[in-house]
C-alpha cells in the first residue's frame, strides 16, 4: 500500500486552520515533506527496539537566502528518549513521515514552521499590493533595429490643444463717416487750389536756366550771381508760403514719429534758402549757380501729392457716408475676401493707418538724411573747402528727396478711390486694400454670381400634393437651405397663397440636395441626380438640366423648371477677375449651380474653385462672421465685389513698385551728387541736370497711377 493509501485510509482526524497552514504554508517544505515520505515508505521498520542507523539521503540543493535576510538559528534538537522494554508497537507511517520532514528541516537549517493566522496573511497581501504601486514604471526599452522609441501603446495620447484664436483687432473711439467726410472735404477744399499757383512761382528759375542753356541772354539774370540769388530766394520764399501744407504734413508726420519725403523737402527748401541767404550776406555770391530751383520744383511735386492724397481720402469717406448701414462690407477671411453684412464701426479705424510708402520711408529716409549731411561734410570739409557745405547739402537733399517719393502712395490712392467712388464702393485706406487682396482669392456665393431678376421659374407640375402644398414645402426646404432659390420660391409663396413650414433634421447631400421633416414626413428637394440617387422614381418624359424635384416619403411631388438667366454685368467681373489673376471660391448652396453651369452662361476660360459641401457651406456661412469692414458696397452683384478686389490688389502693386523705384532713385540720386560734388564737377551736375534726372525717375510712378485705374 502506498502512502497516499495509507492517507486514504488512516482515520479521520479534526485540523484547525493554522496546522493546514503551518504543514502546507511554504512551497519548500511541502517539497521535502514528500521526499522524506518516499524512504520511509521503502525502508520498512526493524523488529528491534533500537534502529539501525540508515544512511542519510542526500538533501537537494537548497538556494541561499537572500544577504539582507538572515535566517533566525535552528532549534536544537532533543535527545531521542530512551526505549522502552514494552513490546514496541506499531508504527504508524505518517508520523513517521512527519519525524523524518523534521529531522531534515533541521539538517538544513531551515526554520521550524510557525503557525500563520489569517490576519497575517491579509496584511501580507495588501502590503505587496501597496508596494507594488509604489514602485516607480521603468521608461519601455529601445528595440534593437528600431529607430523610435517604442511607445506605451496602453495609454491614448492626451487630445491636441485647441489653437488659441487670434485676438480681434482693438477699435479705438472714432467720428461718424459723416463727420470724417465733412472734414475731409474742408481740408481737400483748402488744399485744391494749391498747385496751380506755386507752379507758377517755381517755374521761372527753371525757364531762365533753360534757355541759358539755349545761349539766350535774359536781362537782369544772365552773368549776375547776385541778381539770381535773390531772384531765387523770392521764389523759393514764395512758392514755400503757397505749399505750406508740405511743411505741415512733414512736420507733422514727425511728431507722429514718421520720416515722410515731405519733410526731406522741407529741410531741402530751408537749406537751398540759407545758400542764397549766406551768398548774399556774405559779399560772395561765387561763381557755381545755386540749386534753389531744384528744390522749388520739389516742393510743387511734394504739394501734388498732398492735394491728391486728400482728394482721395475725401472720395472714400464721401462714398462710405452714403449709408450708415451698407447693404454689403468686405471682409477678409483665412480663404480669401469675403462679401459680408454688418455695420461699419470700424472702417475709420483702418482707412487711418499709414500706408506701405509711408512705412517705408519711414525706416529708410532717416539714413538717407544721415547720409546727406555726412557726404556733404566729406565733399566740402574734407576736400579743404568748408564754404561749400550748404552749396553741396543744398545738391543731394533735393537728390534724396525724389520728386517721385511724395507720389508713391497719393497718385494710385486718388485714382482707385475716385473710381470706386462712381461705383458705389469704397475701401478703407491702404490697410483695407491690402487685407481684401493679399491671398487672391474671393468667395462668391449663389447671389453673386445670379442676383435677383436673373433666376425665373419656366415651369411646373404637380404630382401628389396640391399647387399651395407644394410651394409651401418647397419654399419652406430652400429658405432653410438659404439658398439663391429662396427668392424664387418667396414670390410662389406670396402669388399663391402658401406659407413656410416648420423644417426639422434638416441636411445637405453632396450629390446635390436637400433633406428634412415637415410634420412628420420626409421631405426631398434637389436635382434629377439627387432623387435617382434617393431611390425616387421619375417619370421618363421629365429631363430638366436645372430642374427641382420635390419629393415627400420617397414619392415625387413636383418638378420646378428653373432658368438661369446671365448678366453682363457678371461676365465682366468674371472676365475682371480672370485678367487679375484672382481665384474664385464657388460657395454655393444651389445644387444647380456647379462650374459646369457657370462654363455654359459666362466665359468658358474662367475657372473657379468648387471645394467639398462642408467647406461651400462653411464658407457660404462666413458671411456671418461680422469682422472688421475692409470695404463697403452699396451695390447689388458681383461686378462692384469684383471691381474692389481687382482695383485693391492694382492699388498695392502699383504702391509698391513706385515705392521701391522711388527709393531706389533717391540712394541713386545721393550717391551721383556726393560722387560729382566731391569731385568739384559743378558744371556736369547743374541745377538743370539734376530737374532732368529727377523728373526722370518720376515717369514710372506716373504710369503706374494711371494703370491703377484701368482694370
Amino acid at each position: 500500500m502506498t502512502p497516499k493509501d495509507n492517507n486514504i485510509n488512516a482515520p479521520e482526524e479534526d485540523y484547525s486552520l493554522e496546522e493546514i497552514l503551518a504543514e502546507y504554508g511554504g512551497s519548500l517544505e511541502h517539497h521535502l515533506l514528500r521526499e522524506a515520505e518516499a524512504p520511509a515508505e521503502q525502508e520498512p521498520p526493524a523488529a528491534s527496539a533500537e534502529p539501525a542507523p540508515t544512511q542519510e539521503p542526500e538533501a537537494p540543493p537548497v538556494p541561499e537566502p537572500p544577504p539582507e535576510e538572515e535566517a533566525p538559528p535552528a532549534p536544537e534538537a532533543s535527545p531521542p528518549p530512551a526505549p522502552a522494554q514494552e513490546p514496541p508497537p506499531t508504527p504508524d507511517p505518517l508520523q513517521e513521515a512527519e519525524r523524518a520532514a523534521e529531522a531534515g528541516v533541521a539538517r538544513l537549517n531551515i526554520p521550524h514552521p510557525r503557525p500563520i493566522s489569517l490576519e497575517d496573511v491579509v496584511g501580507s497581501t495588501v502590503d505587496a499590493v501597496m508596494e507594488e504601486a509604489r514602485e516607480p514604471i521603468l521608461p519601455p526599452k529601445r528595440g534593437l533595429f528600431s529607430r523610435k522609441p517604442l511607445e506605451e501603446t496602453e495609454s491614448l495620447p492626451p487630445p491636441p490643444e485647441p489653437e488659441p484664436e487670434s485676438d480681434p483687432e482693438p477699435i479705438g473711439p472714432e467720428p461718424t463717416l459723416w463727420e470724417a467726410a465733412h472734414d475731409a472735404r474742408q481740408l481737400y477744399i483748402r488744399r485744391k487750389h494749391t498747385v496751380v499757383l506755386p507752379l507758377f512761382t517755381a517755374l521761372p528759375p527753371t525757364l531762365f536756366l533753360l534757355l541759358e542753356r539755349y545761349q539766350v541772354k535774359v536781362p537782369y539774370w544772365s552773368g549776375d550771381r547776385e541778381v539770381q540769388c535773390v531772384v531765387l530766394l523770392a521764389c523759393l520764399g514764395l512758392t514755400a508760403l503757397l505749399c505750406r501744407h508740405v511743411f505741415l504734413k512733414g512736420f507733422g508726420m514727425l511728431l507722429r514719429r514718421r520720416c515722410v519725403a515731405e519733410l526731406l523737402v522741407s529741410l531741402s527748401v530751408l537749406v537751398s534758402a540759407a545758400d542764397c541767404a549766406a551768398r548774399l550776406l556774405g559779399g560772395e555770391p561765387g561763381e557755381v549757380m545755386p540749386y534753389a530751383s531744384v528744390s522749388c520744383l520739389a516742393l510743387v511735386f511734394a504739394q501734388w501729392g498732398v492735394r491728391r492724397e486728400s482728394k482721395g481720402n475725401y472720395d472714400m469717406l464721401r462714398a462710405a457716408s452714403l449709408d450708415e448701414d451698407p447693404p454689403y462690407l468686405v471682409t477678409n477671411t483665412p480663404q480669401g475676401a469675403c462679401k459680408q453684412r454688418g455695420s461699419v464701426p470700424g472702417f475709420f479705424t483702418t482707412a487711418a493707418r499709414s500706408d506701405v510708402a509711408a512705412l517705408w520711408q519711414t525706416a529708410l529716409l532717416p539714413a538717407f538724411l544721415a547720409a546727406a549731411l555726412v557726404f556733404a561734410a566729406l565733399s566740402s570739409a574734407g576736400q579743404e573747402r568748408s564754404g561749400d557745405f550748404l552749396l553741396n547739402l543744398s545738391a543731394i537733399l533735393p537728390a534724396a528727396a525724389t520728386f517721385s517719393l511724395p507720389l508713391c502712395w497719393a497718385l494710385p490712392w486718388s485714382k482707385l478711390s475716385e473710381h470706386l467712388q462712381r461705383t458705389g464702393c469704397a475701401v478703407a485706406g491702404w490697410s483695407g486694400a491690402q487685407k481684401i487682396s493679399a491671398q487672391r482669392r474671393m468667395i462668391v456665393t449663389d447671389g453673386d454670381l445670379f442676383p435677383p431678376g436673373t433666376v425665373q421659374l419656366n415651369g411646373r407640375k404637380l404630382y401628389a400634393e396640391t399647387q399651395e402644398q407644394a410651394v409651401s414645402l418647397a419654399a419652406s426646404m430652400a429658405r432653410a437651405a438659404g439658398s439663391g432659390l429662396e427668392r424664387l420660391f418667396n414670390n410662389l409663396v406670396r402669388s399663391e397663397g402658401g406659407r413656410y413650414e416648420k423644417v426639422d433634421d434638416f441636411s445637405f447631400y453632396e450629390e446635390g440636395g436637400w433633406s428634412g421633416t415637415i410634420k412628420g414626413e420626409s421631405v426631398l428637394m434637389g436635382g434629377a441626380s439627387f432623387m435617382r440617387k434617393m431611390n425616387v422614381r421619375l417619370p421618363a418624359d421629365v429631363n430638366l438640366r436645372t430642374g427641382v424635384f420635390l419629393a415627400v416619403d420617397k414619392e415625387l411631388t413636383a418638378a420646378f423648371a428653373v432658368k438661369y438667366n446671365p448678366s453682363e454685368n457678371v461676365d465682366f467681373a468674371m472676365k475682371m477677375m480672370q485678367r487679375s489673376r484672382i481665384q474664385p471660391i464657388l460657395a454655393s448652396r444651389d445644387p444647380n449651380i456647379t462650374p459646369s453651369l457657370i462654363k455654359r452662361k459666362f466665359n468658358r476660360g474662367v475657372h473657379m474653385e468648387y471645394p467639398g459641401l462642408s467647406e461651400r457651406i462653411a464658407l457660404s456661412e462666413a458671411e456671418k462672421d461680422r469682422d472688421l469692414p475692409r470695404a463697403l458696397l452699396f451695390r447689388e452683384g458681383l461686378l462692384p465685389y469684383a471691381e474692389t478686389v481687382a482695383g485693391s490688389l492694382r492699388l498695392c502693386k502699383a504702391v509698391r513698385r513706385a515705392a521701391a523705384i522711388s527709393l531706389l532713385g533717391s540712394w541713386a540720386g545721393t550717391l551721383l551728387t556726393f560722387y560729382l560734388t566731391s569731385l568739384g564737377a559743378y558744371e556736369l551736375l547743374h541745377p538743370l541736370a539734376l530737374e532732368v534726372f529727377l523728373l526722370l525717375w518720376t515717369l514710372p510712378v506716373l504710369l503706374m497711377a494711371d494703370w491703377t485705374g484701368r482694370y
